[in-house]
């Protein structure tokens, strides 16, 4: 994979300058997209690390990826800024090694943290029973862990490999960050990061979004085993019509909320495919040329493509995910402070009678995380009301259990 920072402007006899306007186009492009990029996936990580709520398996493969987005964003994206005001690599020996190292740590990260939710998503919604002990918030830390430890080892070949290379044209040395070996004999990684870093996770995602569409959009919602013995236990309920009927309401939101989760990080993965795939195809094709095509124009587009898609994550998670758009406004201070949910909990014995009854389920349901992403359901809004109905009229709180909903 060639350089994320370096911009060839060599013709194949010279050297010629960049011109003014791809200067100011680059220039302008790499702040505008990373200066968003950066922004918002810095919100991402706060967003999921102080909200308490937010810190599910699935959110914390979010936070990888933001993290490895950041530093594709600050690794290749800005050095291009000082790339073209200055025709040529301003940070040295030590520099070229660290930012190679860092754009290649964050790119395949990335792929990986797609990866790791993608299958987070399959266990969840394919598997329920087995998703109760294998998507838990403390194996989620220990994959990323795993996961960076492994792509920090993997890409450590990149600080021998890499190198800075002076070339004099007339009375004007030009420093470039390059490769210390002939281009040829980069194949085999070139190669293998394109199988590893995007192919093989395409393809992952590719059949696990298959079966999990087939669970969501053809099937019923699959049931846990103790909803068998909650529906007996309804049966014996003397509220039997209202907690059935408030039931459905509630697997209903359950399912809207699942697909909306698979949608939005279905968007996640499509994006990453198409926008990567101009950058990965120049690559392969210019690994069996023997002039490779590096027009700047083109290069530049691949380019934009690549921090576009380490920026528009967080515009996705806005745009798709309620939870997320509201934790974003509190975190700028925007519209009313919200009472967080774990404090809708707060009433004792009462709330929690009525909440076990209306949604069908035997005190001792064992609830996962599947749905972090999920909206509040139409019962959880109708048993806030009657709870406030409560403490306004004390001659009403003795039936608060028994009202209709």
């Amino acid at each position: 994979m060639e350089n994320l920072t370096s911009a060839d402007n060599r013709t194949d006899h010279g050297w010629t300058d960049l011109s003014v306007e791809y200067k100011v186009v680059s220039i302008l492009s790499v702040i505008l997209i990373c200066g968003v990029g950066i922004v918002g996936n810095v919100m991402v990580i706060l967003v999921v690390l102080t909200t308490k709520h937010m810190r599910t398996p699935t959110n914390c493969y979010l936070v990888s990826l933001a993290v490895a987005d950041l530093i594709v964003l600050t690794a290749a994206g800005l050095p291009n800024i000082s790339d073209s005001l200055c025709g040529g690599w301003v940070y040295g020996y030590i520099g070229c090694l660290g930012i190679t190292y860092l754009q290649y740590l964050g790119i395949n990260a990335s792929a990986c943290s797609i990866s790791a939710f993608t299958i987070e998503r399959y266990i969840a919604i394919c598997h329920p029973i087995k998703a109760q002990f294998l998507c838990t918030l403390s194996r989620a830390k220990r994959i990323i862990v795993v996961v960076w430890a492994l792509n920090s080892l993997y890409c450590g070949t990149w600080l021998y490999l890499s190198d800075t290379k002076e070339t004099v044209h007339g009375n004007v040395t030009w420093v470039k960050c390059e490769y210390k070996m002939s281009r040829d004999l980069y194949l085999s990684i070139y190669l293998s990061d394109f199988a590893l870093f995007y192919v093989l996770p395409l393809v992952l995602a590719t059949v696990l979004y298959g079966l999990i569409a087939r669970i969501l959009f053809l099937n019923p919602l699959r049931t846990d085993p103790k909803e068998s013995s909650s529906k007996k236990w309804r049966k014996e309920s003397t509220q039997r019509n209202r907690t059935l009927s408030t039931n459905n309401s509630s697997c209903s939101s359950t399912a809207r909320s699942r697909r909306q989760v698979t949608k939005m990080l279905a968007v996640v993965v499509v994006l990453f495919a198409l926008l990567w795939m101009p950058y990965r195809t120049l690559v392969v094709v210019n690994s069996f040329l023997e002039d490779a095509y590096l027009d700047v124009w083109f290069l530049l587009f691949c380019r934009s493509c690549i921090y576009l898609n380490s920026a528009v994550n967080p515009i996705i998670y806005n745009a798709m995910s309620q939870k997320f758009r509201s934790s974003f406004k509190k975190l700028c201070r925007c519209g009313p402070q919200r009472m967080e949910k774990p404090a809708a909990y707060s009433v004792v014995l009462t709330y929690s009678v009525v909440k076990d009854t209306s949604n069908g389920e035997s005190p001792d349901h064992f609830t996962t995380d599947n749905d972090e992403l999920a909206t509040p359901t139409p019962a959880d809004s109708i048993l806030a009301s009657t709870m406030r109905m409560s403490f306004k009229d004390p001659s009403l709180s003795g039936r608060v259990a028994l009202s209709a909903p």
